[in-house]
């Protein structure tokens, strides 16, 4: 994300403008903008000429609009703001209802009436390089891959692959090696399609078995004969590690081996995984420092007792200001008290993953066993 012009304070009303880069920016915006705010931002729309008596004609023209709703495409990477009118224009009258489009490389101004300690912590997100994690994977096992984009803050599945395999044996076995590299190939041309290596750090062929080893020397030695230089020249980011299927949810075992993690090191998504994982080793083995839940994660927060707090964006992403004030709240008084705050990607797993358990938890200093197994009230409710 390329950040063109900023001027606010924190707490305090102001504008930023912004250029999204490419599709995980998407996600960016769509995280920092919230109903009430103002966006201004180029869009398009069909008028009439001559007064209403000639044809129509797409012009484009600039609005700003008082955010009413919130729509994000992952896939296509594009958010679709709609709301009222607040500028004067020959085309929209003032207070008409309209929807704008944002998409990448096209420059977007937000204006808030406050811009909160979660909101300036995602525009350093947003805008350091390298925090992203940028890693590819192909999560393959006989007849079934899928093709996995890993950014700072989403993973996106670009491609599934799937064929059905005659058996391995009997008079079907030359059926079954024409069929698999056919599939082979099939896998081939979505990693030429979606991996762009000037800007990914690994390509990981991931799975269970022999597919990833059989897909690896297949990919080596098509990349020699057809001279597909991105494949020869990038032969030393292209690594295999093991994975119990090849479904998007083992990725986390993938970011969390130690050759991956070696590679996507001091990188947002890495950071989600092993401290993800901590937690859960914490939660088996002495669950009195291992809470979840709003009620006991704030308890806990109150004692100053939070070494890591984790916490999803998706509790940020609230139209109660009151309820997203105490999250705020909660992530700051953690980082005064000299805790760690971490906000995991409800588009990566590791947040996917944090969500199914409140999407809350933290893991404290020293144990608390006398709260441990008491129902303690939601404070945000």
């Amino acid at each position: 994300m390329k950040l063109l012009h900023k001027d606010f304070q924190k707490d305090g009303a102001g504008d930023i403008k912004l250029v999204p880069e490419e599709a995980e920016d998407m996600w960016h915006a769509y995280n920092l903008i919230r109903q009430g705010d103002h966006v201004t931002a180029s869009t398009f729309r069909k008028v009439n000429v001559n007064n209403g008596t000639g044809p129509t004609e797409r012009v484009k023209i600039k609005l700003t609009i008082n955010v009413e709703g919130i729509e994000f495409d992952a896939e296509g990477g594009v958010i679709r703001l709609s709301g009222r009118n607040l500028s004067e224009n020959e085309h929209v009258k003032l207070g008409a209802y309209h929807t704008i489009e944002l998409e990448t490389q096209r420059a977007f101004n937000i204006h808030k009436d406050s811009w909160d300690a979660v909101d300036i912590d995602r525009i350093v997100q947003a805008t350091d390089p390298k925090l992203s994690a940028d890693l590819a994977a192909v999560l393959i096992t006989e007849g079934l891959a899928h093709m996995c984009l890993v950014g700072g803050s989403t993973t996106l599945i670009r491609a599934k692959i799937e064929a059905n395999l005659p058996r391995k044996r009997g008079p079907a076995i030359a059926g079954y090696d024409k069929a698999y590299t056919k599939f082979q190939e099939s896998v081939l041309q979505a990693v030429i399609r979606h991996v762009d290596f000037s800007i990914v750090k690994c390509l990981v062929i991931a799975g269970p078995g022999f597919a990833k080893d059989s897909f690896k020397e297949y990919l080596d030695a098509e990349a020699v004969r057809r001279d597909i230089r991105p494949l020869i020249e990038n032969k030393d980011k292209i690594v295999l590690a093991p994975a119990s299927s090849a479904y998007k949810h083992v990725l986390q075992e993938v970011l969390a081996s130690p050759l991956i993690a070696s590679r996507v090191k001091n990188t947002m998504a890495s950071r989600e995984v092993e401290a993800l994982k901590e937690f859960m080793d914490m939660l088996a083995n002495d669950s009195a420092r291992a809470f979840y839940g709003p009620g006991h994660v704030f308890a806990a927060a109150e004692m100053g007792a939070i070494q890591t707090l984790l916490i999803t964006d998706s509790l940020f992403k609230v139209n109660n200001v009151a309820k997203r004030k105490k999250w705020v709240g909660l992530v700051e008084g953690v980082k005064e008290a000299g805790g760690e705050a971490l906000i995991f990607s409800s588009m990566h797993i590791s947040g996917e993953q944090l969500n199914q358990m409140t999407g809350v938890a933290a893991i404290l200093r020293f144990p608390l066993a006398e709260l441990e197994d008491q129902e303690l009230p939601d404070p945000t409710a």
